[in-house]
């Protein structure tokens, strides 16, 4: 076996996770526990020295970040379509997956994770109403996007960005956001966990898809 995730329970790796599973490939899941700092640990700094997941590892290649990971996947699997094969639609997917990635992602970040912007603890509350707040603008464009879904974010078939949505919608709910205030998307998440291949993603990293407390 020469395909190895490394991957975090609820993290951005649920993106190429899912893919993998999706596309039936045979790979290796190589579970990260953030919350015990194994991502800081040597023998992880040496195949990742940012210290980040997912990694992406095939024979003797090495590979991160998101969209890096997900257009070799769908170099490797091109008939999973994991994203759309050419023309604009493709164009459109990567310039979705793009903006979730640069934009949307990092937002949360700033939910999450404020000191990592400022020492101070007051500001870091600031930062982090204030996030919450774009980050609901953020998932009302994505709502925008599964309002047109056909029947998926890029077109046919279930893809990258759908468990991307997926993601960034569940994230949503550690915001205080509440998945049912974006009808579509919701919808367009349920639909794709339960694919059959997504369910054994989710399974494996023990996901509740609603994590909203309202």
């Amino acid at each position: 076996m020469s395909l190895k995730l490394y991957y975090a329970p609820g993290a951005c790796s649920f993106v190429p996770h899912s893919s993998l599973e999706l596309a039936g490939a045979t790979f290796e899941p190589a579970l990260i526990k953030l919350h015990k700092a194994e991502q800081r640990a040597p023998e992880y700094l040496a195949i990742n020295p940012r210290g980040q997941v997912p990694v992406l590892v095939d024979g003797d290649e090495v590979i991160t970040q998101i969209p890096a990971i997900v257009l070799y996947l769908d170099g490797k699997f091109p008939e999973a379509g994991l994203l759309p094969a050419s023309g604009v639609a493709r164009t459109r997917a990567l310039q979705t997956l793009a903006w979730m990635n640069n934009t949307v992602h990092p937002t949360f970040t700033h939910v999450f994770m404020p000191q990592k912007f400022t020492a101070d603890e007051a500001a870091q509350k600031a930062v982090k109403a204030h996030a919450v707040e774009v980050y609901r603008g953020l998932l009302g464009e994505i709502e925008a996007l599964a309002q047109k879904a056909s029947p998926w974010l890029s077109g046919d078939k279930p893809g990258a960005l759908d468990a991307y949505a997926l993601t960034l919608l569940r994230w949503g709910g550690f915001a205080g956001i509440d998945p049912n205030s974006l009808p579509a998307t919701w919808a367009l998440v349920q639909r794709f966990a339960a694919l059959p291949a997504v369910a054994r993603a989710i399974e494996r990293e023990r996901l509740e898809l609603n994590v909203f407390k309202g």
